[in-house]
């Protein structure tokens, strides 16, 4: 790119004549705008010979992202919010894609994202996630979800740290016109929806409710695991279960993250729609990692307590879990366990020395937190997913020997149920763990959770945890007006 044809494309930014930071604009004015800007830098752009990505970003009135999404009929749809809710995206459409869909290691997952990801802008978020163990064989409900699958959206709604914003991005390649591709986006710009002050409507009535192993078989299974720690085979196994929910009719799925009764609740919050009213969504309170650079932060979170089955409320649900031997063993196998896994990758590793209790709506889970510094050569996202996923909260101990014992005991496949979900960039990123989760098809929603067995586990116990984990989503299908 010539210096005539950078400062050419610097021409094309947000005017700020009037000084100090731009006004935030309504939303239908926003989007006028950025059609301004694109149409203005497709006749730049056309001289350019290499690929390149560009961004517009426009400041807005503050708008609910997720009712701005469920009025866009535009797929994909992706929704991200972290939990400390100072990162919130909702996007629509595909101006860029890394994908991956071949049975194998997980590592190789890992390790092709990598790759794909060196060819992008550094500071370019990619939205997605991957399968929780990439060499088992997916169910049909898993149809539009890849080994991995990230998006750059065309279109996407911010906000960080309270700063609305709409932005749009336009990603040029040599073999297609700049006038074609530019003239796509301004198509999807002109059917945004700006109006978003309808209230979202209710779910259809639900049909029918089955589990997949049922209690019988729920039972049997976790039986044979016990005889396994008798045994001395493994030290931990998280044993889910898959509930199938049927309406009377197709449903869009971005009601469940409407309809959420917690909004509150320390969860993250994620929905992905690669094709309409096929999702996965997640209301999941635990981080796998963030990353910064070579600053690394992530947590153990095991060890659960159901604050409805204690009749003295939540401060006594605290106290009997940190009190809780069966709880406190399981909550070290995690801790330990991936404290011995951030060694080879990192210079420093602080994990902190006091176990806490984290308090959500209905439940309440040990956690502790870890900061570390990553080597000079393992400062990448692949050696962090390779060191990290599964944590033992969702896999088990010893890892591989679960990751096998999970494939032969659950009669299904777990698709992106229990793996990494979030963003990514070649500087930084943030990915939570897929738990509390759905995939939604058309009339259906499977259901997904599970829970972590040691010795000494009690098997019924386990089924009634299981129950409680999904509540929240069971709850919002009896909502009603």
């Amino acid at each position: 790119m010539t210096e005539e044809q950078k400062a050419l494309m610097k021409q094309v930014s947000y005017s700020k004549d009037h000084g100090g930071e731009p006004e935030p604009l309504p939303m239908d004015m926003a989007v006028n705008t950025l059609q301004h800007m694109v149409r203005d830098y497709a006749s730049v752009a056309e001289h350019l010979s290499v690929p390149h990505q560009k961004t517009f970003s426009i400041p807005v009135e503050p708008v609910d992202p997720l009712l701005w999404l469920h009025h866009q009929d535009h797929y994909p749809k992706l929704f991200w919010s972290n939990r400390e809710k100072n990162d919130i995206v909702a996007g629509i459409g595909k101006a860029d894609t890394i994908e991956f869909d071949t049975t194998g290691p997980n590592s190789q997952s890992f390790n092709t994202l990598q790759r794909k990801l060196a060819e992008k802008d550094p500071g370019t978020r990619f939205f997605g996630g991957f399968s929780f163990n990439n060499q088992e064989q997916q169910d049909r409900q898993w149809h539009a979800f890849k080994s991995f699958l990230f998006i750059l959206p065309e279109v996407q709604l911010s906000v960080v740290n309270d700063i609305h914003s709409l932005s749009c991005s336009l990603v040029t390649k040599p073999e297609e016109p700049a006038e074609k591709q530019s003239r796509r986006i301004l198509e999807l710009l002109g059917t945004i929806c700006t109006v978003t002050d309808s209230a979202p409507r209710n779910l259809p009535d639900l049909r029918s409710t089955t589990f997949l192993p049922d209690r019988k078989q729920w039972l049997e299974t976790c039986g044979q695991i016990l005889e396994c720690f008798e045994e001395g085979l493994m030290g931990k196994i998280i044993l889910a279960r898959q509930t199938l929910l049927e309406f009377e009719e197709a449903f869009p799925p971005l009601l469940f993250l409407l309809n959420f009764p917690y909004p509150e609740s320390s969860v993250f919050r994620y929905h992905f729609e690669p094709e309409k009213n096929t999702a996965f969504f997640s209301f999941t309170p635990e981080r796998l990692y963030r990353r910064n650079g070579d600053e690394l932060l992530t947590e153990a979170l095991a060890g659960t307590c159901s604050m409805q089955t204690i009749e003295e409320g939540n401060v006594d649900a605290c106290k009997q879990l940190l009190n809780s031997e069966k709880d406190i063993r399981e909550h070290k196998f995690v801790r330990d366990t991936i404290a011995k896994e951030l060694e080879p990758i990192c210079s420093s590793i602080d994990m902190e020395e006091d176990v806490q209790a984290l308090q959500l709506n209905r439940l309440v889970h040990l956690y502790t937190q870890c900061r570390a510094i990553l080597n000079p050569e393992s400062c990448n996202d692949k050696a962090v997913l390779n060191a990290l996923h599964p944590t033992p909260a969702v896999g088990g101990v010893p890892r591989n020997k679960a990751l096998e014992e999970i494939i032969h005991l659950e009669p299904f496949s777990r698709g992106w149920y229990a793996a990494p979900i979030g963003w990514i960039s070649g500087s930084s990123a943030e990915f939570a763990v897929g738990i509390r989760s759905a995939v939604a098809s058309e009339k259906k929603l499977y259901v997904y959770s599970g829970a972590g067995l040691v010795r000494g586990s009690n098997p019924a116990a386990e089924w009634e945890e299981v129950d409680q984990k999904i509540a929240d989503i069971l709850a919002i299908t009896r909502q009603k007006a």
